[in-house]
């Protein structure tokens, strides 16, 4: 079994994505540890804020055939594939930390990433720096990310 954190995030209809999301996920893999909710700017365009967090799950996948399985999911919500990176999203799916270690995507330099990570795997190494989550959240600014008072987990 592989431990994988991933990152998720919507900004269209986010509460109602996030719920199926989380729901899928949990009939895939069983039980998540799963961050609290984060509110953030869109990043790279104006668009409705983004809704994010972060789920750590156990798997027998590999990465290749996970991150195959979450487009899947992410295109049963309407994902759009034709669009510019940076755009609206009904559903965004990340693998950001495998084993204890982060991948090196350019997300996990932001807040809305590193923020809801750092609450449920504060030990996780990011390998440019050498650092831990915990130790990157305080030099990360967040004053456009808010923690949110919502469930989507229903838990």
């Amino acid at each position: 079994m592989t431990r994988f954190f991933l990152s998720l995030g919507s900004n269209l209809g986010p509460e109602a994505h996030l719920r199926v999301a989380l729901r899928e996920l949990r009939a895939r893999f069983g039980a998540l540890d799963v961050s609290p909710v984060y509110e953030s700017a869109a990043v790279g365009f104006d668009g409705p804020p983004f809704w994010n967090l972060v789920v750590g799950l156990d798997s027998d996948l590999d990465a290749k055939a996970l991150n195959a399985w979450l487009h899947e999911l992410e295109n049963s919500q309407g994902r759009r594939r034709d669009t510019p990176r940076y755009a609206d999203r009904t559903l965004d799916l990340d693998i950001v930390a495998i084993n204890g270690r982060a991948t090196d995507r350019p997300e996990l330099q932001h807040a809305f990433v590193l923020v809801p990570l750092a609450e449920i795997a504060p030990e996780i190494v990011e390998p440019r720096s050498g650092l831990t989550v915990g130790e990157l959240r305080s030099q990360v600014a967040n004053a456009s990310l808010r923690k949110l008072d919502v469930r989507v987990d229903g838990e």
